[in-house]
């Protein structure tokens, strides 16, 4: 039987099952009902997601959304061990804390250049289609395991760890699957093809820099705006990329696809709609300043585009 993403979806599914019912169940927690509401429509998606009609999860996904914007998603009391034995137990551990960490890049990286290989009974045993992402869902797996080995928990305080990283992040952590698909939307309604009608008319496009500076920093741009790389690539590929970097000068669509990414991945880090990123790690850090992090990426980001420029002006056009 191959082990295929579906399978992780409905992991995926049940872990936020389990975080609803564990709200559902906490009666200190402020707004238990509508919360556990939240997330039990959220792990419908993972668990029944691909056989309810578009219009209801649709439906489902508005819901979310008033939830999140009315306040409905607040986060629960967890029970925390104190200072001196958190501080006992990373002695005892020491660098071992890192085995179940490192453990997932390493697995990743091992299932996937081997899922073409890894056969039984003549059937893969892993999605080849999708082997990266099964590759790091069975890491994590492993990972957990030697984690619960390594401290002497069970799954089930993972699963109340989990929840307690739930809520730290909230209805930011349905962000980049929603961000995702509003690149899609974008394309679909052709906010690709308005990009390219602006660049085309607006800006000089027969000089082959300014083309390819207009994308690189156009990926920024978007992202800054959507918060999700994934989003701005469909738009600013669609508008400049394919049509007039490969369309009209004859570039490497490779270099594009990955310059243009890492470009975007420059305005994620200059933006607050990158709020599970760049917002929520200054609150679990409790820093003053919730824009702290962004402000200290900001140099790097704008070094990192300018960067870009010059590569893909070096490496796409040969």
């Amino acid at each position: 039987m191959t082990i295929t993403l579906d399978w992780l979806f409905y992991l995926a599914g049940a872990v936020l099952a389990a975080t609803a019912l564990m709200t559902l169940a906490d009666r200190d927690h402020p707004r238990r009902f509508s919360t556990a509401f939240f997330w039990s429509l959220y792990a419908v998606v993972f668990l029944a997601g691909q056989w309810l009609p578009p219009e209801w999860v649709g439906a489902g996904v508005i819901a979310m959304a008033l939830i999140a914007g009315f306040g409905g998603v607040g986060a629960g009391k967890h029970a925390m061990p104190s200072a001196d034995r958190m501080l006992a137990s990373a002695k005892r551990l020491g660098h071992k804390l890192f085995v179940p960490a490192l453990a997932i890049p390493v697995l990743t990286m091992i299932g996937t250049l081997s899922a073409k290989s890894l056969f039984i009974g003549g059937v893969p045993l892993i999605e080849v289609k999708n082997a990266t992402l099964v590759s790091l869902g069975l890491a994590c797996i492993v990972a957990l395991g030697l984690g619960c080995w390594l401290t002497r928990e069970t799954p089930m305080q993972g699963l109340r760890e989990s929840r307690r990283l739930i809520d730290a992040l909230g209805w930011a952590l349905v962000l980049p699957q929603m961000l995702g698909m509003l690149g899609l939307v974008f394309s679909d309604a052709g906010v690709g093809k308005a990009v390219a009608y602006v660049t085309t008319h607006s800006i000089n496009m027969d000089i082959r820099f300014l083309a390819a500076t207009v994308y690189v920093v156009g990926m920024a741009l978007f992202t800054i705006i959507m918060g999700n790389g994934f989003a701005a690539f469909p738009v600013m590929t669609g508008g400049v990329g394919v049509p007039i970097l490969v369309g009209v000068y004859h570039g490497d669509p490779a270099v594009m696809a990955a310059i243009g990414m890492l470009s975007g991945y420059c305005g994620t880090l200059m933006t607050p709609m990158a709020a599970n990123f760049n917002i929520v790690p200054a609150a679990l850090l409790e820093l003053p300043d919730k824009n702290a992090v962004i402000r200290a990426q900001i140099p790097t980001a704008l070094t990192l585009l300018a960067v870009n420029v010059v590569l893909i002006n070096v490496l796409m056009f040969h």
